[in-house]
């Protein structure tokens, strides 16, 4: 992004795949960047058009779920830009699974019959869905890696109250229904997602991105049950397929470990697989809008002066 900072700007955060930028009297500019990460490392190669994928397909979600609860957004002014409101963030994530997959499986299949404090049924195997899906969430860290943590250690350690808690059950419980009817239009299984929640005075709103392949994990719904059955790998739409390419290379984000070289033809294969979702999710055409910098940047400012009136 351009090096000069936006109108009333008073400070900005670089994230893993965001950068935030503070602008006086609560507006936040979220730019998603082209940048991945998977096992909380940066890979070091950018995604094309990755950005603008997870900002168009969050505001879609964002807008269709302004019904459930309030949320950030006020405006998308540029393909990967975002303005909302600032919120004072809870500092966990709220994981929601309606299967049994990744972190989840592997637990399970090691023995694990607990997870975030919640009982797992005995008799499940990958990919089968949970009698109602649960809430595992995990502890929203800064550097590093997110760590489990139960509903009891949240509110012991006071980072939501009971009443806040019951609040942000409610709202991930309700928008995971909804991602799951939107993704079921699609002949898609809305898999597991995670929802990150802020509050702005008493309020609780929905920040940040949802429903992005990059924040969830979708499955084909097309041959679901004959491939559980036949205990054959499912099809699916999310960022899993770069974990396992990783995971294959010998890479889990452990120490010492060294990220593998990415190709220029699996960069390009990432790039197509964002895409697939989006045009999946949404069901209409991607539009690829490179913009450059400079164009993206008085876009911003214009919308941040539009705010500020």
């Amino acid at each position: 992004m351009n090096s000069k900072p936006f109108p009333q700007q008073i400070s900005e955060y670089h994230g893993k795949v965001r950068d935030v930028y503070y602008i006086e009297n609560q507006l936040l500019v979220m730019i998603a960047s082209d940048r991945i990460s998977a096992f909380d490392v940066i890979l070091p190669r950018p995604i094309p058009f990755k950005g603008q994928v997870l900002n168009q397909i969050a505001a879609y979600m964002l807008q269709k779920t302004t019904d459930i609860c309030p949320n950030w957004l006020l405006e998308t002014p540029a393909p990967n830009v975002a303005i909302g409101k600032e919120c004072t963030p809870f500092k966990i994530e709220m994981v929601v699974r309606g299967n049994l997959v990744g972190h989840a499986w592997r637990t399970y299949n090691a023995g694990g019959r607990t997870l975030c404090g919640v009982t797992l049924p005995n008799g499940l195997v990958e990919n089968d869905f949970f009698p109602t899906p649960i809430i595992t969430p995990s502890t929203k860290a800064s550097e590093g890696h997110d760590e489990d943590i139960s509903k009891e250690a949240i509110i012991e350690q006071g980072l939501a109250s009971a009443e806040d808690w019951d609040i942000l059950e409610k709202y991930a419980f309700a928008l995971f229904q909804r991602g799951k009817e939107i993704a079921a239009k699609q002949g898609l299984i809305l898999v597991d997602t995670k929802y990150e929640f802020g509050k702005i005075g008493d309020t609780i709103y929905l920040m940040d991105e949802i429903h992005t392949p990059d924040s969830s994990r979708y499955f084909y719904a097309d041959g679901f049950e004959e491939r559980q059955a036949k205990k054959e790998k499912q099809k699916q739409l999310s960022k899993e397929f770069v974990r396992e390419w990783l995971i294959e290379n010998n890479f889990m984000g452990k120490e010492g470990q060294t990220v593998p070289a990415m190709s220029d033809e699996w960069i390009e294969t990432i790039s197509k697989r964002y895409i697939e979702l989006y045009e999946k999710v949404i069901g209409a055409p991607f539009k690829p809008e490179p913009k450059t910098n400079e164009a993206t940047y008085d876009l911003i400012c214009n919308a941040i002066l539009k705010f500020k009136r």
